[in-house]
């Protein structure tokens, strides 16, 4: 019998490799050609800017950082902007100059690394974009952090603010380097005050980064603490795989497969379109901060890591906020760290809509008498109002304190976003209705409706919340946090800045051409309203 039998059982087994490997390369083909049937790459996917700064590059300072950002950003006009072709001349492409989403009517291009200096600064803080972002996601904080003493760098990250090619090849350890001239140049500029990093998304892993890297290398500028915006200490473990795309794209000569999204590029600030190679770089530095906490845990270091406050939203399509918990908070020892927050609208009911309702995540955290960090919850103070309360539970206390907010959710909001966070609601790029006017294009807002899958900007984007309604209490948490007694939030625009804001609004005359029907398009113009 078993003569017999085992043959056949190796004759199926073979069968059933031979099949599951033969519906592996269908799949593998068809998902090829799917990919390849994307629209056509542009010049900006395909331009090559090797003036950008990397870890190799013979800079040692900052000012150096930005004389190689001046060329970098000459080197952008003449193979992007000077290259595009006629049809690509259009009244809502970034790349087209003079178009409403061109950055250059904005002043100053937010694009850029920037500096905000004080004569006698009480910290120095700064401050780092996420991925595919720019600074212009952190300037109004800044702005705001300035006019209360501090002395602020925000830092352009390499491959961003220019063309989404500068994503295809960057690494992780390129923005590291940069990061690392940035906290010198800061610790020179103010030497004996106190020096923080602010991180948003991307932004933030890098914060954790460097703040454990110092724990090893003494040479580097000690950090006095973190604020972590949304931040990308955990993602998906499908990002490890996702770069065999590329390689697979590399292989047999197909560019779009170094893509996982070719969009157009409407937005002045942040790229439509995303590079395989940049949730792949985000993994690798989730990976590696995972390593350094682990070393520095065998060596007892961790003790000295910087005080830490971070805000996250429970729910979030771009970063785990389990992960942010689990990867970072619990494995640091207890001491003056804190995380906020920011919960769905309760009053909405809407539950059971929800494809996964955090409630209970959360509600076991704060009831656990041993977390060894502060957990504050921004949530409805019950289940038939928008106001908003703060349960706050300290480090090992098993007591929830409410403490009341003057804050309500908007009546059509059911939850913030990752996008979300560090805007205030009277941006005039991404701020809801009350926003200031725009000097081009107007994306806070953005409602166009007609049948699904006609657009190429999919449905979910202009869904995506882009303003923080509570910014106002995030932005006094982070001035208590840093010590700084920051001015009273005013409705509108930095105070001390008025002036670079009246040239922004000057622009805005003339910003639809003469004649113009596109009622689409004027959708997008700030001019419209």
């Amino acid at each position: 019998m078993k003569r017999f039998l085992y043959p056949f059982v190796r004759r199926s087994l073979t069968a059933l490799t031979h099949a599951g490997l033969g519906a592996f390369l269908v799949l593998l083909v068809v998902g090829v050609l799917f990919l390849d049937a994307r629209p056509d790459l542009k010049v900006w996917h395909e331009a090559e800017l090797d003036e950008e700064f990397t870890r190799d590059t013979p800079a040692q300072s900052f000012r150096d950082y930005l004389a190689l950002e001046e060329r970098l950003f000459q080197q952008l006009d003449e193979q992007v902007y000077q290259r595009i072709e006629p049809q690509d001349r259009r009244l809502i492409n970034r790349y087209h100059r003079g178009s409403l989403a061109d950055p250059d009517r904005w002043s100053p291009n937010w694009n850029r690394s920037f500096e905000l200096s004080v004569d006698a600064p009480e910290v120095a803080v700064l401050l780092l974009h996420g991925m595919s972002d720019s600074p212009y996601s952190l300037r109004y904080l800044g702005q705001r952090l300035q006019e209360a003493g501090a002395w602020v760098v925000g830092l352009r990250l390499p491959g961003h603010g220019t063309a989404p090619s500068g994503l295809v090849e960057v690494q992780w350890q390129d923005m590291a380097a940069a990061v690392r001239l940035a906290l010198r140049h800061l610790r020179d500029k103010v030497p004996a005050r106190p020096l923080y990093i602010v991180g948003y998304s991307n932004g933030g892993a890098l914060a954790v980064q460097y703040a454990l890297s110092a724990l090893r290398e003494p040479e580097l500028p000690v950090v006095d603490g973190l604020v972590l915006i949304s931040p990308a200490i955990g993602v998906t473990s499908l990002a490890a795989f996702a770069v065999w795309q590329a390689r697979l794209g590399h292989l047999l000569g197909l560019d779009k497969l170094a893509w996982n999204a070719i969009l157009p590029e409407y937005d002045p600030f942040k790229y439509g379109s995303f590079a395989v190679n940049a949730g792949d770089q985000v993994y690798r530095l989730t990976a590696e901060i995972q390593s350094l906490i682990e070393a520095l845990k065998v060596a007892g270091a961790l003790d000295r890591f910087p005080s830490l406050l971070a805000f996250q939203s429970l729910v979030d399509a771009t970063v785990s906020a389990p992960a942010l918990v689990e990867g970072l908070f619990e494995r640091l020892p207890a001491a003056q760290h804190e995380l906020v927050l920011f919960d769905i609208n309760r009053v909405t009911e809407i539950e059971p809509l929800l494809q996964h309702d955090p409630k209970g995540e959360v509600e076991a955290m704060l009831g656990d008498p041993e977390l060894p960090f502060t957990l504050s919850l921004v949530t409805n103070e019950n289940e038939v109002t928008n106001r908003l309360v703060v349960r706050r539970k300290s480090a090992g206390s098993s007591t929830v304190e409410p403490q009341p907010l003057a804050l309500s959710w908007p009546n059509d909001l059911y939850s913030l976003s990752h996008v979300a966070l560090p805007i205030f609601p009277e941006d005039p790029l991404y701020g809801g209705e009350n926003q200031g006017r725009s000097p081009g294009i107007d994306l806070g807002d953005l409602q166009l409706r007609g049948e699904r899958g006609v657009l190429q900007i999919p449905a979910s984007d202009m869904l995506r919340l882009r303003w923080n309604p509570f910014y106002s209490y995030l932005e006094q948490r982070v001035f208590a946090f840093l010590g700084l007694a920051g001015p009273q939030l005013a409705s509108g625009r930095p105070a001390g800045h008025a002036g670079s804001m009246r040239t922004a609004q000057n622009l805005n005359s003339g910003i639809l051409p003469s004649g113009s029907s596109a009622s689409m398009v004027s959708r997008f113009a700030a001019a419209s309203r």
